[in-house]
């Protein structure tokens, strides 16, 4: 099957917890899926390619790949990309660009999903990627950038159907 269409995660935060603990995740005592997640990736796996990209400043690429065996979520993931890798951190719109690049996606094509509404929906958005921000913690405020907000994974299989639809 060829998956003619791109979602990019955000790791922290949207795909796993970030604890705040010092040095690479795939090095703490403990490490936590957002809940739900592993649901939504069982579900979009099959018809979208998935990639992953964080600018954390403690983990590249392989160590952000051992945070996600520990919890076997890794094989969802078709994409691996770190501002390490990118030599561009969020929210820079090279960040966006790089990955399209090396994926040979389009920006109508792709979905960027994120917990950061200036690093992971604004930029993504100048560059005319559709956007969802994953609003877990329910903020207030202006969030027009967005094509979709959700607060919980159990929503997001249906907001990208939603989008690619209407799109």
């Amino acid at each position: 099957m060829t998956r003619k269409r791109l979602l990019i995660f955000d790791w922290g935060n949207t795909v796993m917890r970030d604890l705040l603990l010092p040095g690479p995740m795939k090095d703490w005592d403990k490490v936590e899926l957002i809940p739900a997640i592993e649901d939504a990736l069982k579900k979009l796996y099959s018809g979208y390619t998935l990639c992953i990209a964080t600018s954390a400043e403690h983990s590249d690429t392989q160590d952000m790949a051992e945070a996600l065996a520990r919890l076997d979520v890794l094989d969802y993931f078709h994409f691996f990309f770190s501002s390490f890798e990118l030599n561009s951190r969020k929210p820079n719109i090279n960040f966006f660009i790089s990955i399209l690049e090396n994926t040979g996606f389009d920006a109508e094509n792709t979905i960027s999903i994120g917990d950061k509404y200036d690093n992971d929906i604004e930029p993504a958005k100048k560059l005319g990627l559709k956007t969802i921000f994953f609003n877990e913690k329910k903020l207030k405020g202006d969030f027009s950038e967005a094509d979709r907000i959700i607060s919980n994974m159990n929503e997001l299989h249906q907001a990208v159907e939603e989008i690619f639809i209407t799109n």
